[in-house]
């Protein structure tokens, strides 16, 4: 079983609403007999943060860039998350042996967000390591049957736009989805059974048409 990244946190804060004697943020760090902090981001698309055995927070990422927003400042991480229409506000600072590391600490763990949800930086902050300027807009070389070949697929951040779905779906853009696209509700072994028994249908290719005339009608709106 893959290990889930971790990296070590310098102090999380938590914003109390309503909190007396005007301190709204509830700080927690590694310091003196404490356990150090720790943010872990699971495969099924949380966000874990932790402190020796106990559990600061659990962040769900999968919920959409409405209800939840990620910015990147130097070395913190800061997250406002909305349900039922009250939000919730918590603050990161990475630690590092020096502010450069920590940066870089903390960009590796936005570069892991956005396989799951999108995040903003300040033009200061450094692009995560495998990501280059020329790469997040990489061409796209079309065939005469405006498929895409040839090319390394874009890595998306964050979520796509209907359009830049569709063209993925009929094959005319080289992207590789985000984290978020990849969870089905099937598991790994029924889909084969499925599709089967869809083949097995004498309607089903017509029905393959017609799903493919609604998405070029959906590129056309």
């Amino acid at each position: 079983m893959a290990t889930s990244p971790s990296w070590r946190l310098k102090r999380y804060a938590r914003f109390l609403r309503g909190a007396a004697g005007g301190k709204p943020w509830k700080i927690f760090e590694a310091n003196g007999n404490k356990p150090e902090i720790f943010l872990t981001i699971v495969e099924s698309g949380y966000l874990l943060v932790l402190q020796g055995q106990d559990s600061l927070d659990t962040i769900p990422l999968l919920c959409g860039s409405d209800c939840l927003k990620v910015h990147q400042n130097s070395d913190n991480l800061m997250f406002r998350y909305t349900v039922m229409g009250e939000s919730r506000m918590m603050r990161m600072q990475f630690d590092g042996s020096s502010r450069a590391e920590a940066i870089k600490e903390c960009s590796s763990a936005v570069e892991k967000l956005t396989e799951y949800t999108s995040a903003t930086t300040l033009d200061d902050t450094p692009l995560p390591p495998n990501q280059s300027p020329a790469e997040a807009s990489a061409p796209v070389i079309q065939t005469c049957q405006g498929k895409a070949v040839g090319v390394d697929p874009e890595v998306v951040r964050g979520s796509l736009s209907i359009k830049r779905l569709t063209q993925h779906m009929l094959g005319e853009t080289a992207v590789t989805l985000p984290q978020v696209y990849r969870h089905g509700s099937l598991a790994q072994g029924d889909l084969g059974p499925v599709l089967r028994v869809c083949l097995l249908d004498p309607s089903f290719p017509a029905l393959v048409e017609k799903v493919e005339g609604e998405l070029r009608k959906l590129l056309q709106d």
